[in-house]
């Protein structure tokens, strides 16, 4: 399991004196390598003989011999000389299945672009690795994608070159290494023979020598003695990042969004320890269509946050039938209150048309046109990309087909008319925008992400937030209501939106979203500091008077945003944000 940064991991005893000579606290010498260990160890040394665990080790010139061609070999002290029990062409040359599962992965991830979460699943399958052995694959890749900034602080520390110059490949082999030895309870000798092994048997034997001299370079220190080396005269933002493994642009906005929505900035400690843990899976029975009693039976326990939903005990899924039929999804708890929120700012009228403008890959608008079924609505799932309008239906195909319609198309055209026949004034009653965002909230998730992110992909991200939410205005009938969703909690992807849509908008009314989340929660799941509700003050009320948390920015509302939280509610960062259009 991981430890994540800022723990020490316990070992045996301390490490000798492979530390001397390098660039943080040397250990003591209380347990000495003896013959054998790497030439040194220092971590800003090179691979040579000096700085440490060299080929003294508790030899010396008086304990040695010389052979019969006068060369002086290393013995121990006392006793016997102990020699590998492998010669070079027997050595380890290919690796266990977990570990090949990881390194496959971190490739995927690195050359393809792929996603981490869908690469693993399928490599666990081809593979078919038992429970245990999964679970080792899915903390080594996870774990080594989520610290890859601070796993690169270390190696940069520990090798000769620009980590740019490093093959890729064996850049990842490291990687999957330092993870075992600074975040896992492996044995230091198993965790280097087994990566070294990997390298031998996936890239070649040419690199197997650096990534075991690198290695031993990085045993010589402890996580927290890493830390303190690599956190020494930096700042507090610098500080949080190396200790947290996310980027500094990062932690300084989530800082930031701590503050924005109400919560104490001090908790970004727990936040960021929430990103690196392994996420739990949620699942919700399609209320109409799907019973949670199998996978209840078969270890996954009630939700304590949202009706008709429970957490998995881990495991292949697929065990469950009603998984397998499509009736009980995977879905974060997070997305289901979205989903349900829908529902609870007004009763439902028969025919009503609802529309998810950005509905790929399908998860919300499949629970949505389940409830749509149940009171009579019809939903339009809309999505530009083809291929995930696809995954929409294929998702909704076991809701009934009268509730639901899909429509390929890009967002921001989509007009009243799309909305189809209805009696009264054209447009839609009910329009969730789930907008494609950073994802900084689902960062635990998709552990890869938060390397991948810049703060252009920010700049390019609101641009088109703020077209999909004119688009969706235009699009919604007088009176009717709109829903803003994002998997991140960023200021300027959740309230700075909430004050643009508002002034460009001046038909629209920000309402009490705090009110319609709880009601779609168990009751008193949102209680006390678990409340996500915010007041939004914006930037100026309707009156022209300036905006308070007496005199908020819409007239006759209580007007609030909710933003959930890993830390606090244990689902992904959703912002959300309720709107009625006036009549």
């Amino acid at each position: 399991m991981s430890q994540g940064p800022g723990n020490t991991r316990r070992t045996g005893g301390s490490r000798g004196a492979g530390g001397s000579g390098g660039a943080g606290p040397s250990r003591d010498t209380g347990r000495s390598r003896g013959a054998g260990s790497s030439r040194g160890s220092g971590p800003s040394g090179g691979p040579g003989r000096s700085g440490g665990s060299g080929r003294s080790g508790g030899t010396g010139e008086s304990g040695g011999y010389r052979d019969n061609r006068g060369r002086q070999r290393n013995r121990q002290a006392m006793g016997e000389r102990r020699y590998s029990s492998s010669v070079p062409s027997q050595r380890t040359r290919r690796t266990d299945p977990a570990r090949l599962a990881a390194f496959r992965t971190l490739r995927a991830v690195a050359e393809d672009d792929a996603y981490g979460n869908l690469v693993l699943p399928d490599q666990l399958r081809r593979l078919q690795l038992n429970r245990r052995d999964a679970g080792l694959a899915t903390e080594l890749a996870y774990g080594a994608l989520r610290h890859q900034g601070t796993w690169d602080a270390v190696l940069t520390h520990c090798v000769d070159r620009p980590l740019a110059k490093i093959d890729p490949p064996v850049l990842d082999a490291l990687r999957l290494g330092v993870h075992q030895l600074l975040a896992m309870r492996i044995p230091d000798h198993a965790a280097i023979d087994q990566t070294v092994g990997l390298t031998r048997a996936e890239i070649g034997a040419g690199p197997s020598g650096l990534v075991n001299a690198v290695l031993r370079k990085v045993m010589a220190h402890d996580l927290t003695e890493w830390l303190e080396v690599l956190t020494r005269n930096t700042d507090d933002v610098t500080r949080l990042a190396l200790e947290g493994a996310h980027p500094t642009w990062i932690v300084r906005a989530l800082r930031q969004a701590l503050t924005v929505h109400g919560r104490n900035p001090a908790e970004i400690t727990r936040l960021l320890e929430a990103d690196n843990a392994a996420p739990q899976v949620h699942l919700v029975a399609l209320p109409g269509l799907g019973e949670l009693t199998s996978a209840l039976d078969d270890g996954a326990t009630p939700s304590t946050l949202v009706a008709d939903a429970a957490t998995s005990a881990g495991g292949d899924l697929r065990r469950v039938q009603e998984v397998r039929d499509g009736t009980v999804r995977v879905q974060d708890a997070g997305s289901q209150l979205v989903a349900h929120s829908v529902l609870q700012s007004a009763p439902v009228a028969d025919g009503e048309k609802w529309l998810d403008l950005c509905a790929g890959p399908g998860g919300k608008a499949t629970l949505l046109a389940a409830l749509a079924a149940q009171h009579g609505a019809h939903v339009t799932a809309n999505e530009v990309a083809s291929h995930r309008a696809d995954l929409v239906r294929q998702a909704l195909a076991v809701v009934d087909p009268q509730a639901w319609t899909v429509r390929c198309a890009d967002g921001r055209r989509i007009t009243a008319a799309d909305a189809g026949q209805s009696s009264g004034e054209a447009g839609f009653d009910r329009i969730l925008v789930d907008a494609p965002c950073t994802g900084l909230g689902a960062l635990r998730r998709r552990p890869e992400a938060r390397w991948r992110r810049t703060p252009q992909d920010l700049a390019d991200l609101t641009v088109l937030q703020g077209e999909l939410l004119d688009a969706a205005v235009g699009a919604l009938k007088p009176g009717g209501l709109l829903v803003y969703a994002t998997c991140s909690p960023h200021a300027a992807e959740t309230m700075v939106a909430v004050d643009d849509v508002l002034k460009a908008h001046p038909e629209l009314n920000l309402v009490d979203t705090g009110a319609a989340v709880r009601a779609a929660a168990l009751p008193g799941a949102l209680d006390g500091d678990a409340d996500p509700a915010q007041i939004h003050v914006g930037s100026r009320a309707r009156t022209g008077e300036p905006a308070t948390s007496e005199n908020p920015a819409t007239t006759g509302h209580t007007a609030t945003t909710a933003q959930l939280w890993p830390h606090i509610h244990g689902t992904d960062a959703m912002f959300i944000a309720h709107f009625r259009k006036n009549k």
